[in-house]
């Protein structure tokens, strides 16, 4: 009994023991966590904001926007934008050459100058050409009087004239077609010396002529005579196209 009495209250004092470590010391062990001298352990979110983390914080920081008011341009880097990028850009002028006679020709002249032009283009007009100068009677009202106007200029020995019967010159007597004034004047005034009522006109015709408009690459050192040595072809400037 003695025995079994002693093993109970072994236990039982060990049990106390055990409530009195487990209960009663937080106060002690909440005290002494940490060795004598040696700094507690904290969290980062428990710390206060360094120096360095300021610093680090102000280094992001967006920047102010720009002030809306313009600066002025300085008067060298006004000058520098209106200097051309380049002294030696190429020059160019639109420009036409011709008449030419014939499409024919105006071909020739394109493919000979084709290697100096950016551009080129081939047109046609309508020109009025004199066929030369008409020396004339005035038209009689009828047949029979034309004819009574011959016999009088055969009576002054003038020759060479003939009765026009159809057309709208029909029953004019005709007394030449010149091609040079000088020579038309002199025949009007020799029949105007024999008495009669004698006119001279020019006669003219519509005719096509061929125009070639072109851009040169670089008009400044376009020399076109130096492919066309036709003297009747000439050049002006004209619209570019």
């Amino acid at each position: 009994m003695l025995l079994r009495l002693l093993f109970v209250l072994l236990i039982a004092l060990n049990i106390a023991v055990g409530a009195w470590l487990l209960l009663g010391q937080d106060e002690v062990h909440r005290q002494f966590v940490t060795d004598p001298g040696v700094p507690k352990l904290r969290l980062l979110s428990e710390l206060p904001p360094s120096s360095a983390t300021v610093a680090r914080a102000a280094s992001v920081t967006p920047p102010a926007a720009p002030s809306s008011s313009p600066v002025p341009a300085s008067p060298l880097s006004a000058s520098a934008a209106s200097t051309p990028a380049s002294t030696n850009a190429l020059s160019y002028a639109c420009m036409a050459l011709g008449p030419f006679a014939t499409q024919e020709d105006l071909r020739i002249a394109r493919n000979a100058l084709s290697a100096q032009v950016q551009r080129a283009r081939a047109r046609q007009e309508q020109t009025t050409q004199s066929r030369g100068w008409w020396v004339h009677l005035p038209p009689s009202p009828s047949h029979g009087a034309a004819l009574a106007q011959a016999r009088a200029l055969a009576a002054h020995n003038i020759q060479d004239y003939f009765v026009v019967g159809s057309g709208d010159d029909q029953n004019t007597v005709s007394l030449g077609l010149f091609k040079d004034p000088a020579n038309a004047r002199k025949r009007r005034d020799q029949i105007q010396a024999a008495g009669f009522p004698v006119q001279m006109s020019e006669r003219t015709e519509t005719v096509p002529e061929y125009w070639l408009d072109l851009i040169p690459i670089d008009s400044g050192h376009f020399d076109w005579r130096s492919k066309i040595r036709d003297p009747a072809i000439g050049s002006h400037s004209t619209g570019c196209f």
